[in-house]
């Protein structure tokens, strides 16, 4: 089975990008949606209160993911370290669940989808056939981030520089689709990169 990663900058429009691919016929993982699921676990949620206490539960079982990232992102001199912390406890669970998944699909699928922000940090990357970059002017991505996630310019901002740069992403791809048009115009482009990366 084929394997595409999709990254690009915060707010630059994966999830739109993997929703087309998903009409298309691609399996689709959503690895921040995974970490969702993953930091509940008790072996996870245990480890997160043993390194910063309680204040990161929000009730018994479950982990305050507001909480987490005001620690994780904020502009302490220790966020960067913290935030290397969480992402060594959640990112090997996350692919363990990814290749779990991926052993369930049928046959007929022709691709997966790994839309994760992280792919590049993470190396995973190098399992993929492809890895298509969605671009966006930073401009636009602001926008997008703080009408649909209600960011400040400068939450986006500390978002951006947990992330490795733009154009470092952009080395590691094999298809860049702009997304800086109509959703008919991106439509167009991920056809365009469906029909190279699947049907070769």
């Amino acid at each position: 089975m084929l394997v595409i990663g999709l990254v690009g900058g915060v707010a630059s429009g994966k999830s739109v990008v993997a929703a087309a691919l998903a009409r298309r016929g691609a399996a689709v993982f959503d690895a921040d949606k995974i970490a969702h699921q993953v930091i509940d676990e008790p072996e996870v949620r245990d480890a997160l209160v043993a390194r910063w206490g309680p204040r990161v539960l929000a009730g018994a079982e479950r982990v305050d993911r507001q909480a987490v990232a005001a620690i994780v992102f904020g502009d302490q001199p220790q966020a960067p370290s913290e935030r290397r912390f969480l992402e060594e406890l959640l990112h090997p669970r996350v692919r363990q669940r990814i290749e779990a998944e991926t052993r369930r699909l049928p046959d007929s699928i022709l691709a997966m989808v790994v839309d994760a922000p992280l792919l590049i940090e993470a190396g995973w990357h190098r399992d993929c056939h492809a890895v298509i970059f969605v671009d966006a002017p930073r401009a636009q991505r602001l926008a997008r981030a703080q009408a649909k996630r209600g960011w400040s310019a400068e939450e986006f901002s500390r978002r951006e520089a947990a992330q490795a740069p733009i154009e470092e992403k952009r080395r590691w791809c094999t298809h860049v689709i702009d997304n800086s048009g109509s959703l008919a115009e991106l439509d167009q482009q991920v056809a365009r990169v469906w029909s190279q990366v699947v049907r070769g």
